[in-house]
């Protein structure tokens, strides 16, 4: 099926759904997800964003001024994950205690509003990684459009660009928990360096990243065309000494580049070393 099919096929599912409760984070495909919602249905669809220690200040920023300036009913929550008991020794399902708690809330909101269903913005490609929150999406009913209707990350950001959306190109995020390795606590300290560390690359102009941390060592992740502008001496220098003065004992580059969901990779060793003990 074509990119244009599957788009009319999205509409479709849309408004059959009647009113949506879009689970927002203002990344590209929550972004897409909730314009098109909204051009379906109108005022039947609203934005819902969960306010985590997880979630940079400015996402949130940005989810507030493209409510505002596409007159979407927005309402920001709390989300308090950090208080679900064992959830900071970050263990292999913390993302599905993490989602289970988000869209619960989410859930509450909309029956709240008079609103039916509550959606979220995974597409085809999250198919293939260890992704445990999609499992409490499905045991909560939450619908799933983008999927539903066939879309991948490429198409999303090329109907993106067609709709005028300025987060077609925008990097894919996930959030500063997925830089934690299984098994490592997770702290505000270290959510704090982590949020600061990705800023000031962003700062530096690089597109696509990751800072991975691992005790106190952070380990960079950008797109192989962009290893050469990262150890030029003028940005290492600088960016070895702001990442110390966060916090960090050791600054490292990761040869293999920026890596969806390379943080799972540690999972097997869990298994393998609780099987030993």
């Amino acid at each position: 099926m074509d990119t244009d099919k599957k788009f009319e096929k999205l509409k479709e599912y849309l408004l059959s759904l009647e009113s949506i409760a879009v689970a927002f984070s203002s990344g590209v495909d929550s972004t897409f997800l909730l314009k098109t919602a909204y051009d379906v249905l109108g005022n039947k669809a609203i934005a819902v964003t969960a306010n985590s220690q997880a979630i940079p200040q400015r996402e949130i920023e940005q989810a507030k001024l493209f409510c505002r300036s596409e007159g979407i009913k927005h309402i920001i929550f709390n989300s308090g994950e950090m208080e679900i008991e064992g959830f900071s020794k970050n263990p292999a399902n913390r993302c599905y205690l993490c989602k289970k708690k988000i869209f619960e809330t989410i859930k509450l909101i909309a029956q709240e509003n008079n609103i039916k269903n509550v959606a979220e913005g995974s597409n085809t490609d999250d198919d293939g990684d260890y992704r445990p929150g999609l499992e409490a999406v499905k045991q909560l009913g939450i619908k799933s459009p983008l999927r539903y209707a066939g879309l991948n990350k490429n198409e999303i950001r090329k109907l993106s660009k067609d709709m005028g959306l300025n987060t077609w190109d925008k990097q894919s995020f996930a959030c500063l928990y997925s830089r934690f390795a299984y098994g490592e606590e997770i702290t505000e300290q270290k959510l704090s360096m982590v949020d600061k560390a990705e800023q000031f690359l962003l700062n530096l102009g690089f597109h696509q990243l990751r800072v991975r941390i691992q005790d106190k060592t952070a380990r960079i992740e950008v797109m192989p065309q962009e290893f050469q502008k990262l150890i030029e001496e003028e940005n290492r220098s600088k960016i070895v000494k702001e990442f110390l003065g966060y916090g960090f004992t050791y600054v490292s580059m990761d040869l293999n580049g920026y890596v969806t969901g390379s943080m799972n990779k540690t999972i097997d060793n869990i298994k393998t070393s609780k099987a030993q003990v």
